[in-house]
């Protein structure tokens, strides 16, 4: 995998951009200008970032493997320390699929009926492979979702979800929060 170097990185004209960013040449970024991103964050190949209105913002330690996408109007937040395993979407907008409405971003928007709204991923969270998370919806700090999960709703801090729609498992450990890494990161 080949990334970008710092000087194309900074001609990009991200909002913010940290120390130590590596993003493949093939991944895809529209509205860098809308876009922040911290230290020590890593962007796979294929990756899709498509920052609207609300812009996307990407904390400290991040990673976003293969073919992940972010896209909406609404604001997307990556806290520190997350991990956003490979093909995961996360959306911050979704069209009305009743039928009422038409639907996709080539009809005039009087046509559609588009929902947007904001998705914090907090500190420490893992998405698993596959995995999508709808607009509006928050992973409170430590969530590890499993692989292949549909998160539709709110999910409650150090537990483990997992299905379709996504249900809360069991609790996950907070041993993480004691490395010594964590604490002289923090």
């Amino acid at each position: 995998m080949a990334f970008l170097t710092e000087r194309q990185l900074n001609e990009m004209g991200f909002a913010a951009l940290g120390n130590n960013v590596l993003i493949s040449d093939k991944a895809s970024i529209y509205g860098a200008n809308r876009i922040k991103i911290g230290n020590n964050v890593r962007i796979d190949d294929f990756c899709v970032l498509s920052a609207g209105e609300g812009g996307i913002d990407i904390g400290n330690y991040i990673h976003i493997a293969v073919y992940c996408s972010l896209i909406g109007a609404g604001k997307i937040i990556l806290a520190d320390f997350s991990n956003i395993s490979s093909k995961v979407a996360i959306y911050s907008s979704n069209d009305d699929y009743s039928g009422e409405f038409m639907t996709n971003p080539m009809v005039p928007t009087k046509y559609t009926n588009v929902t947007s709204a904001d998705v914090k991923i907090n500190k420490h969270v893992i998405v698993g492979a596959g995995s999508v998370v709808l607009p509006g919806v928050t992973l409170n700090e430590g969530v590890a979702v499993g692989s292949l999960s549909l998160v539709d709703k709110d999910c409650d801090a150090f537990y483990i979800y997992v299905g379709v729609p996504a249900k809360k498992l069991k609790k996950r450990k907070r041993n993480l929060l004691d490395s010594s890494f964590y604490r002289q990161n923090i």
